[in-house]
């Protein structure tokens, strides 16, 4: 009897992994189902698979990651999870590997690690959660991770550098929290005492405290590159400094860089980058100016203030000291039930029972967490004080009704506004006034009957993100209801009761991408609103009553269309040229979940990495002779399931040989077939019943180009992130 030890399972459709899945195969060392379309891995799922050593999940649409979901799997090494829909990690979920090495659970959609998330993790030395929507990690998220020596954490919404949490990874000497929208570091914001490499390029990040490092004695190399920091002091803590890149900061070259100059000098600390200015020293490297050709204009010109900065700054250049003196520490004000760290720029009173918006805050509070508590009402200037430095403003869950007009006056640094499963039934045309850089904005799970009106827009004219998920919408009119946020890119309306939708109700939308309309009662495709939406590549209607889809109903969008959804709609029937104008652009179509008995065309669409075809009653007769030879040319698996005649119901629609009886047909080739011009047809068979024949002789499809197979994109549930690299260097 042959010992199966490696099972390739990828591109399947397995839907679920069961308890003991895999008690026929204990021998197993390596286990791919990398695409197979599983939803779910119960408890159990793995036992007696003690061997396993490695372990491919991705690429699938696992949304929880339960207790004993991976129990048995004692000499794992590497676990893949990569872009699945994972949201939650219940306590225990690891707690059985504790031989396991690479934990990666990139693209997915984790917004918070609860305590303890990777308890049992023994041996563990690369934990990979890039391309998450984390913004929130809780104190003891990485403790027991005694082993972990590289960490990676870019591509997140994490405002503020998580210190505490930080300090409990002991081993870390490679931290990658590149592409986080952080704007500041405090002082010793890092405590991590092996920590070698630091990546905190590509943020926000407009300044930086002298001993923000401190508590890094070992670090070699740190990449600020791509910030706003226009200055930066000389780094004290790192004694192995011997890399600074500031590469992409609009880095000024006067004498409030000698400082910098000097000790890099001094500490032979190579500085990467060049001068954003004055005139004479653009594009200058960073490395190759002197110290003595860092200058500030005329005292005489200088304001006291000015005149005071360059004084310390020439004396820390004479004197060739590396450490400036240290900022005193000030006493903190902090509201009662709440909880501030001014060094972090963070403060919270969530659940703290208050009725009204506290006052008091520290100065320099840059996020503000007000959830859960019972405002019902946000009257104007409600934010005084911190007005014009809270970047993140939550308020979600504080059953507010009425935000009067100038509740956020002032406000000029707001960029995310959080006011999700409130009261709200309705919106003022100020509302939003005095908050003019809100970049997004979540409303959903509120009691709102309308869209929002241009003009309760227009004080937002930076608005990238709406969210109005979960609302009482009926209709989306009338017209040019995005006039004011032409900036839009992503529209989240899920889950209303829009059943119509006005011609021109999203004009102009030039730069929306992202449109969110599934769980609505929209009865047709709104094609008449895709002629303003030209960039349009992401459009979800799954979970409408949409019975029919007519023909050339996505034209407007043709070019630009790359993922569309379309499942559980109760779907009926098809035009054949409903996908008209569709080409190699379209990656995903899903069709799940209806009552299908054909499908159009296909042939067009060879750049298709994803079909889901999975829930409808396919007639398999001569009719559906197109998308079966449709399938033979592909490199990946389409789950195609026979739903009538009976006595083909629950085969595969690759398998059954009713096709073989069609006119047209050829035997399957191992390759894809090409045929060559006027070549013979198929001999004439036997005719099947006319019950299982519809309509003349169908026309055999040319072959089409085999699809690269690459993943599908993850979609995020908070802000998206475009363009950004994960720094993957062993």
């Amino acid at each position: 009897m042959q010992i199966t030890v490696k099972l390739d399972l990828r591109k399947n459709d397995l839907q679920e992994l069961p308890k003991g899945a895999f008690h026929h195969t204990p021998y197993l060392t390596h286990l791919n189902l990398q695409g197979s379309n599983i939803r779910s891995v119960r408890e159990g799922a793995f036992r007696g698979l003690g061997r396993l050593v490695f372990l491919n999940l991705a690429h699938n649409n696992i949304d929880v990651l339960y207790q004993e979901s991976f129990d048995g799997l004692s000499s794992l090494k590497q676990l893949l999870i990569d872009h699945n829909r994972v949201e939650e990690i219940q306590p225990g979920a690891f707690t059985q590997l504790g031989s396991l090495n690479l934990l990666s659970l990139t693209h997915n959609r984790l917004v918070y690690l609860p305590n303890m998330a990777f308890q049992g993790l023994l041996n563990i030395q690369w934990l990979k959660l890039s391309h998450n929507s984390l913004n929130n990690l809780a104190t003891e998220a990485f403790a027991s991770l005694f082993t972990l020596a590289r960490l990676g954490l870019d591509n997140n919404e994490l405002q503020f550098f998580p210190t505490q949490t930080m300090t409990r990874l002991v081993e870390v000497t490679r931290l990658e929290m590149s592409y986080n929208p952080m704007t500041y570091l405090g002082e010793e914001t890092v405590s991590m005492p092996k920590l070698t490499h630091l990546y905190l390029d590509h943020m926000s990040l407009q300044d930086l405290s002298d001993t923000a490092l401190a508590l890094t004695p070992l670090l070699t190399h740190l990449d600020l590159s791509h910030n706003q920091l226009r200055s930066l002091d000389p780094v004290s803590g790192p004694k192995e400094l011997s890399l600074l890149n500031l590469t992409g900061n609009p880095t000024y070259c006067n004498c409030h860089l000698r400082p910098l100059r000097v000790w890099a000098q001094t500490g032979q600390v190579r500085l990467l980058g060049v001068c954003a200015g004055p005139p004479h020293l653009s594009d200058e490297p960073l490395g190759a100016v002197e110290p003595a050709d860092l200058r500030c204009r005329a005292r005489e010109g200088l304001t006291k203030e000015e005149l005071e900065e360059e004084e310390g700054a020439e004396e820390v250049g004479r004197a060739g000291s590396l450490v400036p003196p240290p900022r005193p520490r000030k006493n903190i004000n902090c509201p009662e039930s709440c909880d501030c760290e001014p060094d972090a720029q963070h403060a919270t009173c969530e659940d703290g029972g208050h009725t009204k918006v506290p006052r008091g805050f520290p100065k320099n509070t840059s996020l503000l967490d007000l959830r859960g508590n019972n405002f019902h009402n946000i009257p104007p200037d409600s934010f005084r004080g911190v007005a014009g430095v809270v970047v993140s403003l939550h308020l979600d869950r504080c059953k507010i009704r009425e935000i009067e007009a100038g509740a956020f006056r002032g406000m000029t640094s707001l960029l995310y506004l959080y006011l999700s499963e409130n009261d709200l039934t309705s919106l003022e045309t100020d509302t939003f006034a005095g908050a003019p850089h809100i970049t997004y904005l979540h409303l959903d799970g509120n009691r709102l009957t309308q869209f929002p009106s241009a003009a309760t827009l227009a004080p937002m004219p930076s608005l990238l993100e709406l969210h109005l998920e979960g609302n009482a919408i009926s209709k989306l009119a009338p017209a040019n209801l995005l006039s004011s946020v032409r900036l839009l890119r992503a529209l989240y309306l899920t889950n209303n009761t829009i059943d119509s939708v006005a011609a021109k109700a999203l004009h102009p939308a030039p730069h929306l991408e992202t449109l969110h309309l599934e769980g609505n009662r929209l009865t047709e495709v709104p094609s008449k609103v895709f002629g303003n939406v030209p960039r349009l590549q992401e459009l979800h209607l799954s979970g409408n009553p949409i019975r029919w889809v007519g023909a050339k109903a996505f034209v407007p969008i043709a070019q630009s269309l790359k993922h569309l959804y379309l499942e559980g709609t109760g779907l009926a029937k098809m035009s054949k040229d409903s996908l008209a104008g569709l080409g190699s652009g379209l990656l995903t179509l899903s069709l799940g979940g209806n009552q299908l008995e054909a499908v159009p065309s296909l042939g067009s669409l060879t750049g298709l990495q994803e079909v889901n075809l999975t829930d409808n009653p396919l007639l398999c007769d001569c009719n559906l002779l197109p998308l079966r030879k449709w399938m033979d040319n592909l490199s990946h698996t389409v789950s195609a399931i026979c739903g009538q005649p009976a006595e083909l119901q629950g085969q595969s629609v690759k398998d059954v040989p009713v096709f073989q009886t069609c006119p047209g047909d050829e035997p399957r080739p191992s390759k894809p077939p090409v045929r060559a011009k006027g070549a013979a047809k198929a001999p004439k068979k036997i005719k099947p019943k006319p019950s299982r024949l519809k309509g003349g002789k169908p026309k055999p499809s040319k072959p089409k180009p085999t699809p690269v197979d690459s993943p599908k994109p993850s979609v995020r549930p908070k802000a998206a992130k475009k363009n950004r690299k994960t720094k993957e260097t062993q």
